[in-house]
């Protein structure tokens, strides 16, 4: 049998009186200028986990891709070190009448050749590709100082009859 506990129970909670809805025009300043602060540091946020996630996607795509070209690399390189040994030993044979060093050193000058043009070609890649930039983020952030640098636009006129056109100078002239 549960043994009845000492505290005793608690009221209901209420929830806090909400204050009247005040019009938008009549807001008081101090209201605005907190509503203006919270929203530019809630868009600031926003904007720095945009280019975050922005660059976190780039570096994972970019990771994935090295590691499974470096694994293509390597099986690659030994399959080169076994037909590289067949063709320097056929040299041999046929070409050079037996003579081992020969061949080695033929093959060993279409390997240097070979790293050269690689290596060219590996450094203009590296040279054209760009480092991972929030390019999404930082597009919003110019159109979010577009928007705020921009002068406000006159206030619209309010509704109702068209106001009659007044004469120029140059009708009243005539």
């Amino acid at each position: 049998m549960p043994e009845p506990s000492n505290t005793p129970p608690t009221p209901p909670q209420t929830p806090p009186p909400v204050p009247p809805p005040v019009e938008p025009g009549k807001r008081p300043v101090g209201e605005l200028v907190f509503d203006v602060t919270e929203r530019a540091s809630t868009l600031i946020r926003e904007e720095i986990e945009l280019a975050k996630t922005e660059v976190t996607e780039k570096v994972t795509k970019l990771l994935r891709g090295t590691a499974v070209g470096v694994a293509a690399g390597v099986f690659a390189f030994l399959a080169l070190i076994l037909a590289m040994e067949g063709i320097a030993w056929l040299l041999a044979e046929e070409v050079f009448d037996g003579t081992a060093w020969a061949g080695f050193l033929v093959e060993s000058a279409a390997f240097l050749l070979i790293a050269a043009l690689a290596g060219l070609v590996a450094y203009k890649a590296v040279k054209a590709g760009s480092p991972p930039v929030p390019e999404q983020a930082i597009e919003e952030a110019k159109l979010t100082k577009e928007m705020l640098t921009k002068e406000p636009a006159p206030p619209a006129p309010a509704p109702g009859p068209a106001p009659a056109a007044t004469p120029t100078k140059e009708e009243e002239a005539k």
